[in-house]
């Protein structure tokens, strides 16, 4: 049976380590259905793809710390890729990952302070191109 290949846009709004972890497994998971992913981090969701920022991405920032650590526990014990592994296999698994050109500089970032792969969007084109056109539009 022939593979049925999408064309999907994941938009990740939040830093939250669990959403900016559901949308790059879900982003990961398609592509290796022969899906064509592009992957937008807009809002919060621009400090996922800060080298520095990235590291420090907290877990359920809501809930009691005993809560968020707990989780990061079991991340742990069930040896999940980190966040930075997950954005790496994303762009050599080819995604296609762009970063809002007004919230990276409302956030004080550049281009320079994103992982490897990610490239600012251009507003003109990126929704006529990528979210219109996009078999599913998957947010986080």
């Amino acid at each position: 049976m022939a593979k049925i290949t999408k064309n999907v846009s994941v938009m990740c709004f939040h830093d939250e380590l669990c959403q900016v972890y559901n949308a790059l497994m879900t982003a990961l998971s398609l592509l290796r259905e022969d899906s064509k992913v592009t992957i937008f981090f807009g809002s919060r969701g621009v400090n996922a793809i800060h080298k520095d920022k990235v590291k420090d991405l907290k877990c359920l920032p809501d809930q009691p710390q005993e809560v968020s650590d707990a989780v990061m526990k079991r991340m742990e014990e069930m040896e999940l890729p980190t966040v930075e592994e997950l954005l790496f296999m994303a762009h050599m698994e080819g995604a296609r990952m762009l970063a809002c050109p007004l919230n990276v500089p409302l956030f004080g970032m550049s281009k320079a302070d994103f992982v490897e792969g990610v490239e600012l969007a251009n507003p003109a084109t990126y929704y006529k191109e990528v979210v219109v056109q996009a078999d599913m539009n998957l947010t986080f």
